[in-house]
């Protein structure tokens, strides 16, 4: 197996690094387990590029509804990034969340929200309607 990994052609992808407002345009050459990025004008681009093509991951954002707040939504996100995988799976857990007033920034809402070991956090302090 390990000489048709050799004779077999690379993958090139396309990306752009969203790491900072340069936006460089990575090259990320795979072939085979090796993984080499181009392109990127500082490190945290050939970062990015490994991973966003072995396994990228995602931080996500939402709003959800509160009972007897100031506001009628919250502001909420995944406290770390999750598996791109999983973003669907979080946002049924969003989708089934209603808060009651007050809501405190940095409250954890959802605990290890859908096994993704990263949790749901309140982005906003949201204080009781007088």
């Amino acid at each position: 197996m390990a000489a048709k990994k050799n004779n077999s052609t690379p993958e090139i992808v396309e990306l752009t690094c969203i790491q900072c407002p340069i936006g460089c345009q990575l090259k990320v050459t795979v072939d085979g387990s090796d993984v080499s990025v181009t392109g990127n004008t500082c490190p945290r681009g050939e970062i990015y590029g490994k991973q966003e093509v072995t396994s990228p991951v995602r931080t996500v954002t939402s709003t959800v509804p509160v009972d007897n707040g100031i506001i009628a939504r919250a502001p909420v996100r995944t406290a770390a990034p999750i598996p791109k995988q999983s973003i669907m799976d979080v946002m049924e857990a969003v989708h089934s969340l209603k808060l009651t007033a007050p809501v405190t920034l940095g409250e954890v809402l959802i605990s290890n929200v859908a096994g993704t070991g990263s949790d749901l956090i309140a982005t906003r302090d949201i204080p009781a309607a007088s």
